[in-house]
This record gives structure tokens, sequence and C-alpha cells, in this order.
């Protein structure tokens, strides 16, 4: 019987922009994902905590407030004192305040550990593939 892989996704800090996050979760369950949707204003700590407990293969976060990289200043190292490191880690939305080139952002969040990172446009469907492809490179799906 092959393994689904289970997928915690959230919006990170003080965000509670929601539907995004809900729409990703939805169509992540029709894609056959097994989702742990934590909702708004989901602290570090709490996705690192359920990570652990759920045995998560992923989580996918949202912010769209602008606050992520303040939110997330330590996480990855939480993440790895927590033995997480095997864990796919994706962030999307508007990242930081003000308007940007994606492109900018992008490394600055692969320093804070993340594997993926999107602008708000991306759709569910993107961030799915890459999460499939991402899975099968790591033998876990």
């Amino acid at each position: 019987m092959k393994r689904v892989p289970t997928v915690i996704t959230g919006t990170v800090g003080m965000d509670a922009h929601v539907i995004g996050t809900k729409v990703l979760s939805r169509a992540l369950r029709d894609a056959g994902f097994k989702v742990v949707e934590l909702g708004i204003q989901v602290t570090p700590e709490e996705f690192i905590s359920v990570a652990q407990e759920t045995r998560a293969d992923a989580i996918l976060m949202s912010s769209l407030y602008g606050m992520a990289e303040l939110d997330l200043q330590g996480f990855n190292d939480k993440r790895m004192e927590a033995g997480l490191g095997d864990v796919l880690l994706y962030i999307g939305g508007n990242l930081i305040i003000g308007r940007y080139d994606p492109r900018e952002i992008e490394p600055r969040f692969k320093k804070l550990g993340f594997d993926r990172v999107y602008p708000p446009e991306t759709d569910a469907d993107t961030a799915i593939k890459d999460l499939t492809a991402d899975l099968k490179a790591r033998g876990k799906m």
C-alpha cells in the first residue's frame, strides 16, 4: 500500500489571511495528501510541535501581512533541534512589506531554511507539482 504524505498548512505569526491556506489545503487533499490544517496566527513553535506529532513530510506556510521574515527568525535552528531536518519547508505570499522582486526575496528565505519560496500569485497546482517532485526525490512518495 502506498504511503500518503502528511502536510501541515497554516499562516505564520500574527497573519490572519486564511483564504489562500484554505484553498491550498483543499487542493492538497484533492491531490491525495493528508493535510493537517492549523489555520491562522500559527507560531513557528506550533508548526514544529505538530510536525513532530504527525510525523509530517512537509510544512507549507503562508504569510500575506509582510512580517514573515521577522516571524521566522531562528525557526530553522529550532526545526533542526527538533529533528525535523528532513521535513520539506515551503512558504508563499507577501513575505515582506512593500514592493519587491520575488527573485530578491527567495534567497533570504532559503537562508531561513525554506526549500521553496513562492510569490503571492502562485497557484496551488504549482506548489503541488513541486511538492510531489520533491517528495519523490526524497523517496517519500
